[in-house]
């Protein structure tokens, strides 16, 4: 598969790739059922776990389902910003696309945001396949040149990119016959803060039987331990590389200094005296807080060595005054 050279910059918001996966996630669940004949009680609740799995046949699974949208977004010049996707009613078997569904979509999608346009279409899947050109040529009526974003939904742990992959169509001339194929094209993920909050709050969601609370306040703490490690490793990086330049190692760049300058601008002032005092105010409100919490786990302990030398002097009392060890 050969590289774009359109030239153009493609920036992906995370809002995309979440409901690429959400319409994967939900076509899937719907293809593949929780059973509920074991619901009540029956007779295949009271078979053998070795005549059910005997009875299952992994040639007969359904094959994972590909679905299908468009993207929306802006263009200006050579910038392609992809700012949102909604889904699109295509059948692979006769390769026919709803236009009245799509025509309806984008016309509700032009009343809420009128700057933008369908820019193309997405697909989830390993790769692009040939099949996937009837798709891109059918859109082509909407924008001359549709981009395609692919999303492989498959779990591949040992990959550190994400699994996305965008596509433009070239025409090339294949044996004497002009043809259109995909070519690769880089791109960038582009957030604003509303987004950077969403995919935060998505990526600490937990299950609603998951742990203790406990536990949940130990993984939020966790997070924010990491989070505190990397801001102190880029600090130290940035740290050392303004030493080497102030001892001459490094070339001196007057445009990082200004951002480095700006930067440290935008923190608080920790030296003054309004910051002292909220510093030892919620430090004080802290300490406070873990004595309080020291003092109720005391008081429990205690109140549990209570009842049960309590319980020792009842059984001692009715035992005529002998002391019985049992």
């Amino acid at each position: 598969m050969a590289s774009s050279g359109s030239g153009l910059t493609f920036k992906l918001h995370p809002l995309v790739i979440v409901n690429i996966s959400d319409h994967y996630t939900r076509v899937k669940s719907q293809m593949n059922p929780p059973s509920s004949c074991c619901s009540a009680p029956s007779p295949c609740a009271l078979s053998n776990d070795a005549d059910v799995a005997d009875s299952v046949d992994p040639t007969t699974s359904p094959p994972a389902p590909r679905v299908y949208g468009c993207v929306v977004g802006v263009q200006r010049g050579r910038t392609v910003e992809i700012f949102n996707s909604f889904e699109l009613l295509y059948d692979p078997k006769t390769q026919s696309l709803d236009r009245t569904f799509l025509e309806k979509k984008q016309e509700l999608y032009k009343k809420v945001f009128p700057h933008f346009y369908i820019l193309g279409w997405y697909s989830t899947g390993s790769d692009a396949l040939e099949s996937d050109m009837h798709i891109h040529k059918a859109l082509m009526d909407i924008n001359e040149s549709p981009v395609y974003v692919l999303l492989n939904p498959s779990i591949n742990h040992a990959q550190k990119d994400l699994p996305v992959t965008i596509y433009e169509s070239e025409l090339h001339v294949i044996e004497g016959i002009p043809q259109l194929i995909f070519v690769r094209s880089s791109y960038t993920i582009e957030t604003v803060e509303a987004e950077r909050i969403s995919v935060d709050h998505v990526a600490h969601l937990k299950p609603s039987d998951g742990g203790s609370a406990a536990t949940q306040l130990a993984a939020h703490l966790a997070g924010i331990h990491s989070a505190i490690k990397m801001l102190n490793s880029r600090i130290r990086i940035l740290h050392s590389y303004l030493l080497a330049m102030q001892n001459g190692d490094v070339p001196m760049e007057s445009s990082l200094l200004r951002q480095v300058s700006s930067l440290l601008r935008r923190l608080p002032v920790t030296e003054s005296i309004k910051f002292q005092d909220d510093f030892l105010m919620d430090y004080n409100d802290t300490m406070l807080i873990t004595y309080l919490a020291m003092s109720t786990n005391c008081s429990s302990i205690m109140n549990e060595l209570i009842e049960k030398f309590n319980t020792a002097y009842d059984r001692h009392s009715r035992r005529g005054g002998r002391t019985v060890f049992i």
